[in-house]
């Protein structure tokens, strides 16, 4: 179970994930953006130090820039992700090509199982996370908001789950917070909420149930002005936490008055 850090080192907060600190809880991708430039700029304004790259998407044959020509990676951590790969040994391949490329052999780990609504496969993602963990991979894995399935993906080894919120892509939010405060309260690593956050206030809501971070690339990256929105998640994320570390108040069915009524001062009596 989580449990909020000491009051007195809350400025100092990072988030630890298999050994690795990082100052950002805001993770961001690098897809569907209008241009390299604009991406570019997005992640700067984000303030991420974790981002994230698609490998089936990168065209590696060689004469045109790939996305990662514009990645600094002196000043981000390149985190490369299976997405796209709907089995096993398909996700397990493209870890690996990562690793021989010399990018990381971190990988956010994703095996779909629908191709309509783009749902991770629980079992194939333990299945390829088990394997990749024996293989010396730190596995971060996409999975469902169901706590059991978290708990198996700690149990094979994995450093991190990574929830959805809703369907990749759809804008809609965390649909069920009951569910990712459950996985919060259920494993001992870093939950991060992965995939459907589509406003400022969505990332600062699942923050606030305990998310220890989230990653965004839709919702920055088609937005209006990138850059802007980009500038917004930062701010969004790091409310978020704040407010999950200072404890909101219980809701009531009732008012509750703000003043105290001990020693008030009597109503005139009426005459």
């Amino acid at each position: 179970m989580h449990v909020n850090p000491d009051p007195s080192r809350r400025d100092s907060d990072p988030l630890v994930i298999a050994g690795r600190t990082f100052r950002s809880r805001l993770m961001v991708g690098t897809g569907k953006y209008s241009s390299p430039e604009v991406m570019v700029e997005a992640l700067e304004a984000s303030g991420a130090e974790v981002v994230t790259v698609a490998l089936r998407r990168v065209d590696f044959r060689g004469g045109q820039k790939t996305i990662l020509d514009y990645i600094d990676r002196n000043r981000y951590f390149l985190l490369p992700n299976t997405a796209g790969c709907y089995t096993v040994e398909d996700a397990i391949r493209v870890a690996r090509l990562a690793r021989e490329l010399g990018l990381s052999h971190w990988v956010k780990l994703e095996v779909i199982g629908d191709e309509k609504t783009l749902l991770p496969d629980p079992v194939a993602t333990i299945e390829a996370a088990r394997r990749l963990v024996e293989e010396g991979f730190v596995v971060l894995p996409y999975t469902s908001d169901d706590h059991i399935v978290a708990r198996r993906l700690v149990e094979v080894g994995c450093a991190t789950v990574m929830p959805y919120g809703s369907p990749i892509g759809s804008g809609q939010g965390v649909l069920d917070y009951r569910r990712i405060r459950r996985i919060v309260e259920s494993v001992p690593v870093p939950v991060i909420v992965d995939a459907g956050i589509g406003a400022p206030s969505d990332a600062s809501l699942a923050m606030e149930i305990g998310a220890d971070a989230v990653l965004i690339n839709t919702a920055i990256a088609q937005a209006g002005n990138p850059v802007l929105m980009a500038q917004a998640m930062k701010l969004a994320v790091e409310a978020g936490r704040k407010a999950y570390l200072a404890g909101r108040i219980p809701r009531r069915e009732e008012a509750l008055p703000s003043s105290p009524v001990e020693g008030k001062i009597a109503s005139a009596a009426r005459g």
